[in-house]
């Protein structure tokens, strides 16, 4: 049955899911641990990457959890020594290292952490799979198309669970929220509207410079290609250059493009993207558009029709739709449900008529739940909610927005190559250059 139609009481339980259960996303078999077999092991872990995300939610919410989870945070790692001196205090003495290879090489850590910028988060990744290790990707699970597939390849190849850190998927009000549109509540869903609407910082017009001392600026760049170090491309503000972040489609629009593409039901890349944008504001170095609309066409199936995802990104101002920064608006052939990871959730029938709604659980972002599903599914005790597959879907929209944007044309997406037809400049976007010879080169690329 399509489940699309299914009634949410029986989505939910073939899920695994009841009101605080755990997955609706990809319903993959959970896989083995390469080390922790149970429910009575000890999951031991360590995070790479200590900054903002890294140590206020990975590593503090890691060892908040301990107890409750029987997880231990054995070791932390960042290429800038204040930052990783941070980390380690954060995680209760947790063993600080500048190379993360060195805790590759502990065979009695479980599962890694990667909350690196973008341009780190594949071939960290790729290195922990190959070493045995179950991997936590922070959004977006990769820094381009090609590399999002890399990742897909290296879960299967080696066995591994790959959990991205679009969190919505382990939160129970999303899940109901999501249920109730598989049953039918609006009827087929046909659009999503998404945006992303806040006021950035201009980061200025910067030279380069010489590192700080504290930061091992070679190890940071990785296997991307090198540049000269300069402040307003470093910490954070890395995510608005080419060559290490994705810009805000990719930094903070991925949670949004995550649940639109969830809520309308498509497990496929779209076969047509049209976007425009540029920096229509700032004045700074920046490289990655302050402003984007994009469409995104899916094609139909074999009981569905084609459907649409609208995204819409504005970086100056605070003027946006429901008074939330950010949101979904999904429309079908009854109706349309609203719905924000800012704790709002409406309904309005066929005649555009408000309706009661409500769900049992908060329509709010949880890392911890994210952390307890992953745990869960190491363990073999759940489905995962948000797997490389899933990751890679929704993340390959942030970057065809990118390239559309970049480029000014509509793409031809061939879903089952992964490449773009008839445009050679385009495609050549779909992947990057690498630093010659280094020693993080994804494999699988």
């Amino acid at each position: 049955m399509n489940d699309a139609f299914t009634p949410r009481r029986d989505f939910l339980k073939q899920t695994g899911l009841g009101l605080t259960g755990l997955a609706l996303g990809s319903l993959v078999s959970p896989l083995p641990s390469a080390r922790a077999a149970g429910a009575n092991d000890r999951v031991r872990v360590a995070v790479i990457g200590c900054g903002g995300q890294g140590r206020g939610a990975h590593i503090a919410g890691l060892t908040n959890i301990a107890e409750e989870a029987n997880v231990e945070l054995v070791a932390v790692c960042d290429p800038d020594a204040e930052r990783r001196a941070m980390g380690s205090e954060a995680g209760n003495g947790a063993k600080a290292m500048s190379d993360f290879r060195q805790m590759l090489d502990d065979d009695s850590i479980d599962a890694v952490w990667v909350a690196t910028p973008d341009h780190w988060h594949v071939p960290a990744a790729i290195l922990a799979m190959q070493a045995g290790k179950h991997v936590y990707v922070e959004k977006p699970c990769s820094h381009n198309v090609r590399e999002g597939r890399a990742l897909v390849e290296a879960s299967k190849k080696h066995n591994r669970i790959v959990q991205h850190g679009t969190q919505m998927r382990s939160n129970g009000g999303f899940q109901e929220a999501v249920a109730m549109l598989r049953e039918g509540k609006i009827g087929d869903v046909m659009i999503a509207r998404v945006w992303n609407i806040q006021k950035r910082n201009d980061i200025g017009h910067l030279q380069p410079s010489e590192p700080p001392t504290h930061l091992d600026y070679d190890m940071w760049v990785g296997p991307a290609p090198m540049v000269p170090y300069q402040e307003n491309r470093s910490h954070y503000n890395w995510h608005w250059w080419y060559n290490f972040g994705t810009g805000d489609a990719g930094n903070d629009g991925v949670h949004e493009f995550d649940l639109a593409r969830w809520g309308l039901g498509v497990n496929e890349h779209p076969t047509t993207v049209s976007a425009i944008g540029g920096k229509y504001f700032f004045d700074d170095d920046q490289q990655f558009p302050d402003t984007m609309t994009a469409t995104f066409e899916y094609p139909s199936g074999e009981a569905s029709p084609p459907k649409q995802l609208v995204f819409e990104m504005r970086l100056w101002s605070t003027s946006y739709p429901y008074n939330v920064d950010s949101g979904i608006e999904f429309y079908g052939t009854k109706g349309k449900m609203f719905i924000s990871r800012r704790g709002k959730l409406q309904l309005w029938n066929d005649r555009n008529k408000s309706e009661p709604i409500e769900v049992s659980g908060p329509l709010q972002m949880n890392v911890v739940n994210n952390h307890k599903a992953f745990l869960a599914a190491i363990r073999g005790e759940g489905p995962q909610t948000a797997d490389a597959v899933t990751a890679h879907l929704s993340a390959s929209l942030c970057h065809l927005a990118n390239i559309s944007t970049r480029v000014g044309r509509t793409l031809h997406f061939d879903k089952t190559t992964e490449t773009i037809k008839d445009d050679s400049d385009a495609n050549n976007l779909l992947g990057r250059e690498y630093r010659e010879g280094h020693w993080a080169i994804p494999t699988t690329v």
